[in-house]
């Protein structure tokens, strides 16, 4: 089972920040009356006397309630970081990536419940997006955004077409048992593998992206596990904008390496 980390991460915040505040305003002060302590002004000076040591859960929350709030901040409104755990981002993302993904590109949200508390983008063809997975709202996904509000998507043969246009390609590389093409999304030019004498006939169709949805592939299209599988993706499950990578690190027996560090096209 997969750990809720935003969840966490809010449930650990709000507890610290309470028993920090609450030592603050009440149980500073009973700490000292029981210990017969008090603080005693003189000629305009004030003089303190050595104060009982605090509850280690105090002092803890009093040290940490500021880190937390940084993170959640940071991570819930500016950028979250992710590994890529599976290859149906390849070419464009190997796993074992480290990406950064822009929180605010498509609107600022509520932590835990996604909620878009400010409109500030939306997903435009092309972009690597982060999404939660519709069927189970809680683990997390990456793919191409293909398909926006409206248009209507064909797959077949693996040639792409959006709203009866197909999508522009060019061949790069036979690397058997894959072949490397060079596809072109509106302005998004970006490098796609394609099974050799593979015919993937379970990924054929036609669909129209609904409203507030997108329909999204992975780059590995015969590899991925996407729209064409489960459907579209409403705008509530969209966590952010991929942009960058800034480490790669496949496994806990390699070490970590930085050739790949660099902007998500």
């Amino acid at each position: 089972m997969d750990i809720n980390f935003p969840l966490v991460l809010v449930v650990l915040t709000f507890a610290t920040g309470v028993i920090w505040l609450a030592d603050k305003l009440f149980l500073r002060k009973r700490r000292l009356a029981s210990a017969g302590l008090e603080t005693v002004e003189a000629a305009g000076a004030q003089e303190e006397q050595e104060e009982p040591k605090e509850p280690w859960l105090v002092d803890v929350s009093r040290s940490f309630f500021p880190v937390l709030v940084i993170v959640l901040v940071l991570r819930s409104f500016l950028v979250e970081p992710f590994q890529i755990p599976s290859g149906s981002m390849l070419p464009t993302l190997e796993v074992g990536d480290f990406i950064l993904v822009n929180k605010y590109a498509y609107g600022l949200r509520l932590p835990v419940a996604g909620t878009k508390i400010l409109e500030v983008g939306d997903p435009e063809r092309g972009d690597v997006m982060v999404f939660r997975f519709p069927e189970d709202g809680e683990t997390n996904f990456i793919k191409r955004v293909i398909g926006l509000p409206g248009d209507h998507i064909r797959y077949r043969n693996k040639q792409l077409f959006i709203n009866g246009e197909p999508v522009p390609r060019e061949f790069v590389a036979r690397l058997p048992p894959l072949e490397r093409w060079r596809e072109q999304l509106g302005d998004v030019e970006h490098d796609i593998y394609l099974s050799m004498g593979r015919l993937n006939s379970a990924g054929e169709g036609e669909w129209v992206v609904p409203e507030g949805n997108y329909f999204v592939m992975g780059d590995n299209r015969d590899n991925s596990n996407d729209s064409r599988f489960w459907g579209t993706v409403p705008d509530e499950m969209v966590v952010g904008k991929a942009f960058a990578i800034w480490m790669h690190w496949q496994s806990l027996t390699s070490l970590p390496s930085f050739e790949r560090v660099g902007s998500i096209e």
